[in-house]
């Protein structure tokens, strides 16, 4: 569909014109793709070293052996580079736990809810005062233990019960329980 003077009709423009679109729409998609393996290749070495080391892996768990804590008795272990209480309870502590009005604490927990069933004479906790994070007086033996028999923080006179709930003192909550499990009758995994 030329005419006899050489010049192209509207027909082959168009035909031409869609060859041109097909060859610009390959260098987008290439030129895309391109940059999206680029962005890959730069932006995965930077989120994989947003990942936990192997030291803090190692630390994400512990096992703790209880069958050598005696009733009254604490030890002291770390937990992802904190300290961790656990103490074997006696029966007066006990008492003296749920003697408590657990209404009338400041962040009210009852000595069921920080301890695991058939297990009531062990408790668990961070070794770590609510309020700016000192280590309590309590767990050693003859370490100060405060007026309600629990753990001291020394930094600034929180004093926890024998159920580590905050009694007196400027910490807002109870000491923390950890997630923890008995994974046979004297062992437990925290974390």
């Amino acid at each position: 569909m030329a005419d006899t003077t050489g010049t192209a009709t509207a027909d082959t423009v168009i035909t031409d014109g869609e060859d041109g679109v097909r060859r610009r729409d390959f260098i987008n998609i290439a030129a895309v793709g391109a940059a999206g393996v680029g962005g890959a290749t730069v932006l995965l070495p930077l989120i994989s070293q947003m990942a936990p080391s192997a030291d803090v892996l190692a630390e994400s768990s512990t096992e703790v052996d209880v069958s050598k804590i005696e009733a009254g008795q604490a030890i002291k272990a770390v937990f992802r580079k904190q300290p961790l209480f656990v103490k074997r309870l006696t029966a007066a502590e006990i008492a003296a736990a749920n003697d408590v009005d657990v209404s009338s604490l400041r962040d009210p927990q009852s000595l069921e809810e920080r301890t695991k069933e058939g297990h009531r004479d062990i408790l668990v906790t961070m070794g770590v005062c609510t309020h700016l994070g000192c280590v309590p007086l309590g767990a050693a033996e003859g370490e100060v233990k405060g007026e309600f028999g629990g753990y001291f923080c020394p930094c600034h006179g929180s004093q926890f019960d024998t159920a580590a709930r905050i009694r007196k003192g400027p910490a807002p909550t109870n000491l923390e329980v950890p997630v923890y499990e008995f994974t046979s009758e004297t062992v437990i995994t925290v974390g």
